[in-house]
């Protein structure tokens, strides 16, 4: 078995390296990659946007968003064997610190995360990993399906800090890949009505195609006022800022409704200006989302299930071969692409 990976070695280049195979270690098993999602985070390496953090991340290995399957199982390790199809949470915390023992373990300061130096990511044929953050994928689901586990998590923590439920109005600002699979997390909890606001009408297609009750151009109309009308004047129950850009955070506060809850899943670097009057008028919660926990049994149920159509926003299927192209895409043509996967045969 050789083991090749897809190595950044330069802004928007990748070269194609033999790597040692992992060892597998006690608690550990071996997969054989077979899907890679391109997120975010891979795409502020590729662009270079990221070095600004990690000025001698390279040469470095991406994707974190995997999905594959074990071909070897470490000492003490139970319920995994070879063959199995499995999904990889790709965050392992300490497990012994405040935030871990009390079940946030997403705030663990200690976490290691694939394709976030020091630590390489899934861009390769073989990994080893932690089996408890190793999930077998039943019969139904695909590897791609256990991929896409990871942003559809990001998803479900979001609708469950705004406490979505049945009958709900929910706005989503972003009509990205985690406001997708924000709109995917808050249908499933029984949000009566789902409105996005994005400025491209492809998103926007494509978010009344997964579900979405209605749809606002932000760059035709004014959102505000838009979104308010269609809840009747009084905003939406839950407000979800997820493009990550500070104009549609300082719009959260005009559109939610009193006593109502915004969500911030965009990272968003720079200060935003907020008007707290809103919040304070209103007694409006804000909350933030840091990635996820404790969520991936449930994204497995809801797709296995049925509930949730995932593969819905898969825009753009690689090989591995065609790897960087995958990324120039992702990067080049965001109208078109909402996710591109990575498929290592």
């Amino acid at each position: 078995m050789n083991n090749l990976a897809a190595v950044m070695t330069d802004i928007r280049k990748f070269e194609f390296k033999e790597v040692p195979m992992p060892t597998v270690n006690a608690g550990e098993v071996g997969i054989a990659v077979k899907d890679v999602g391109i997120c975010g985070s891979d795409i502020h390496f590729f662009n270079g946007d990221a070095q600004k953090i990690f000025p001698d991340a390279l040469p470095f290995i991406l994707g974190h968003e995997c999905g594959g399957v074990v071909y070897e199982v470490g000492a003490g390790v139970e319920g995994l064997k070879a063959g199995d199809c499995v999904a990889i949470e790709p965050g392992v915390p300490c497990g012994k610190c405040e935030m871990c023992q009390t079940g946030r373990y997403n705030l663990c300061k200690k976490v290691r995360f694939m394709a976030t130096p020091p630590h390489n990511g899934g861009l390769q044929k073989y990994i080893s990993f932690p089996a408890h953050k190793t999930y077998k994928l039943p019969e139904n689901m695909s590897t791609m399906e256990g991929a896409l586990l990871e942003p559809l998590s990001v998803g479900i923590h979001a609708a469950a800090r705004g406490g979505v439920r049945l009958g709900n109005s929910v706005a989503i600002l972003g009509g990205g890949c985690i406001g997708m699979c924000t709109l995917l997390a808050a249908k499933a909890c029984g949000a009566a009505r789902i409105i996005v606001a994005d400025i491209v009408n492809s998103h926007l297609d494509k978010a009344l195609e997964m579900g979405a009750t209605d749809v606002v151009n932000s760059k035709t109309d004014d959102a505000v006022a838009r979104i308010n009308a269609l809840t009747g004047g009084e905003g939406a129950d839950v407000v979800f800022e997820t493009a990550g850009i500070a104009a549609t955070a300082a719009q959260t506060g005009y559109v939610v409704r009193r006593g109502g809850t915004i969500v911030m899943v965009g990272n968003i670097l720079g200060d935003v200006p907020f008007s707290f009057r809103n919040i304070y008028i209103k007694e409006a919660q804000i909350k933030g989302v840091f990635r996820y926990h404790s969520t991936y049994p449930t994204a497995i149920e809801a797709v296995s299930s049925g509930r949730i159509a995932i593969k819905q926003i898969v825009t753009g299927v690689y090989a591995f071969a065609d790897a960087e192209q995958g990324f120039v895409q992702a990067l080049d043509n965001k109208e078109q692409c909402l996710k591109n996967v990575i498929h290592i045969d």
